[in-house]
């Protein structure tokens, strides 16, 4: 696919459904798996600005996992609480943030982020 084309790839509607998938798993997290593996199977076969937030995407499902295992671990002692409210927090900015991006038709700035 030629560069003038790049920014205009199928891929984009995609990238776009998983942001709001992993939003969503806030509430269902079963969307989370299915935006994993979207991601999975679209990202080796698009331009690299658009890898990029399939990478993050994946990094994101896989940080917020981690989160929500600490925080199912430590919910007992109340900690735990403050942990899962923190990460849907942090997992509405990314998302947030990955759309805004996304929709400049940009790559993601920093994928491999922890943060944002």
């Amino acid at each position: 696919m030629d560069e003038s084309n790049a920014h205009h790839h199928p891929a984009v509607a995609p990238a776009k459904i998983n942001y709001f998938l992993l939003m969503v798993s806030l509430f269902a997290g079963v969307t989370a798996i299915i935006a994993i593996i979207i991601a999975y199977v679209y990202r080796s076969d698009c331009p690299e600005w658009l890898k990029s937030h399939f990478d993050f995407q994946i990094r994101t499902f896989w940080i917020g996992f981690l989160y929500l295992l600490i925080g199912a671990m430590t919910a007992f002692i109340g900690i735990g609480v403050i942990i899962l409210v923190g990460a849907a927090i942090w997992l509405i900015v990314r998302c947030v943030k990955g759309i805004k991006t996304l929709d400049q038709r940009l790559p993601h700035p920093d994928p491999k982020s922890w943060w944002m």
